[in-house]
């Protein structure tokens, strides 16, 4: 059975979790239901897109992602659907899902067309995009969608030489995807040039380093310490790599 993934900048405190969640077991009971990320960057659908094109590759075909980052609630960017190499994305289109896009090689675009009768203009998460997911769910969305053609990401880089996200340890992740001929290169972050190394353990304490982290992306951390606070690393920090 295919699960509803949710991905949001909700944070974990406060209602709106729950409030969603509430919509998905109305319309699909039996359907799971994966909290897996609340604090994606907040306000922030580009960075946030990265790290959800990243984690996607832990779900099968089939799931159903109800992705919600959207500064831009109420205004009149559309609501869609992509279809992406089997897997579902519902959310606001203002780029949250263009890396999934990008990234991929079987891509379909729907806009919702449905509309709720009661739809609050600041929470389109519970009222247009939670309901249409959990109908995805049970194969039940077909009349609340209308096909429309791929836009234009031709410009859209697949990778983001910038830090997107960091973690409860204070590890830095960047949107660029570890390809092997990034190995034994620098690093360059903030001024600073970092070397690479495969484990925490393989540098002494309080040390920086990168590594490709557990969803396949290029991280930053420091053994034992915290990235970001000690090398002063912000979101939207831009990073390079030295040539061999």
């Amino acid at each position: 059975m295919a699960a509803i993934i949710l991905f949001t900048d909700f944070g974990p405190a406060g209602p709106y979790l729950g409030q969603m969640e509430s919509v998905l077991r109305e319309i699909a009971p039996a359907v799971p239901i994966i909290n897996l990320l609340s604090n994606a960057p907040v306000g922030n659908p580009r960075a946030s897109s990265y790290l959800l094109a990243a984690l996607r590759h832990s779900f099968s075909e089939n799931s159903v992602f109800l992705t919600v980052v959207d500064p831009g609630v109420g205004s009149e960017r559309k609501a869609v659907v992509l279809c992406a190499d089997g897997q579902f994305f519902v959310g606001p289109d203002n780029g949250l899902l263009n890396t999934v896009a990008v990234q991929s090689e079987r891509v379909q675009w729907f806009e919702i067309t449905w509309k709720p009768e009661h739809c609050s203009m600041s929470f389109h998460g519970r009222d247009l995009f939670a309901p249409v997911a959990a109908k995805l769910s049970i194969n039940s969305a077909q009349a609340l969608l209308a096909s429309i053609e791929s836009p234009d990401l031709s410009t859209w880089p697949e990778d983001l030489q910038e830090v997107i996200y960091f973690d409860h340890y204070g590890n830095a992740m960047t949107g660029v995807r570890y390809q092997p001929r990034l190995a034994g290169r620098l690093l360059r972050a903030n001024g600073m040039l970092i070397a690479q190394a495969d484990t925490f353990s393989a540098v002494t304490e309080q040390q920086a380093f990168w590594y490709k982290n557990s969803c396949g992306l290029v991280e930053i951390a420091v053994n034992q310490g915290n990235a970001q606070q000690q090398l002063k690393l912000d979101l939207g920090v831009p990073i390079s790599f030295s040539s061999h």
